[in-house]
């Protein structure tokens, strides 16, 4: 099963090639899923059946999405990629047999999904942490690379000799394996971080706030706040 966080028309409008990447996985047997979140996949009614089935998950540079003007290791944005990484894990456990596998690529030096949040949120959900391997050496890791966003429309990254982000040198990028070993005992409730309050955002004089004052301040910080319970309540917004 392939999946994507998109719906097919936004990927057509972002990938020119896609439509031909998505044939290539069917004739290959493989089943394309679109608009999937993989962190509410226990509530998504097409992986219904597949419980306690996946011998192998693979997730390749995981993001939450940039915020216009923050930087992904800002505290304002940031503890968005912890949340995705624990409750990506948490989803997996009901997903994923006694011995599957797991493969996390992310490069070492990320300020978004950092790999203490990849390492960290397997070990609390019974994903034991089995091997770490550059990404270069993954047999694997000949794919085209993009943004992941709207900059894949007019921008993408450069695949050739498998370079790609400007910020993050592939040499860098890692593979991070985990074996899932439940024990069979309630680990009980998933603990995520929390999103900053009103009052946090309106006293930002960082990132998208620097230049603003007065009303046009305070409607960023509505519009962030609105946005941030929206996605700590179980809503991605893309």
């Amino acid at each position: 099963i392939a999946t994507t966080f998109e719906d097919h028309p936004t990927l057509k409008e972002r990938y020119k090639e896609i439509d031909d990447s998505i044939k290539f996985l069917e004739d290959h047997f493989a089943e394309v899923y679109h608009g999937v979140d993989c962190t509410r996949i226990a509530v998504d009614e097409r992986f219904k059946g597949m419980e306690g089935s996946l011998g192998a998950v693979y997730y390749n540079f995981p993001h939450s999405g940039a915020i216009q003007g923050f930087f992904d290791g800002h505290p304002i944005v940031n503890w968005r990629h912890e949340n995705l990484m624990r409750l990506f894990f948490r989803a997996l456990r009901s997903f994923v047999k006694p011995g599957g596998f797991v493969k996390v690529a992310s490069n070492m030096g990320a300020v978004g999904v950092r790999y203490s949040y990849i390492v960290g949120s397997a070990l609390e959900n019974e994903f034991l942490h089995i091997e770490t391997v550059p990404f270069l050496q993954w047999h694997l890791h000949r794919y085209g690379r993009s943004y992941g966003d709207k900059r894949d429309v007019y921008k993408r990254p450069d695949a050739k000799n498998n370079q790609s982000y400007n910020a993050q040198a592939a040499d860098r990028d890692m593979v991070y394996c985990f074996c899932f070993a439940p024990s069979g005992e309630s680990i009980g409730k998933q603990h995520v971080m929390l999103p900053p309050t009103l009052k946090t955002l309106k006293a930002c004089g960082d990132g998208p706030f620097k230049n603003l004052q007065g009303q046009a301040k305070e409607n960023l910080a509505n519009q962030l706040h609105k946005r941030f319970v929206t996605e700590i309540s179980g809503t991605h917004v893309g």
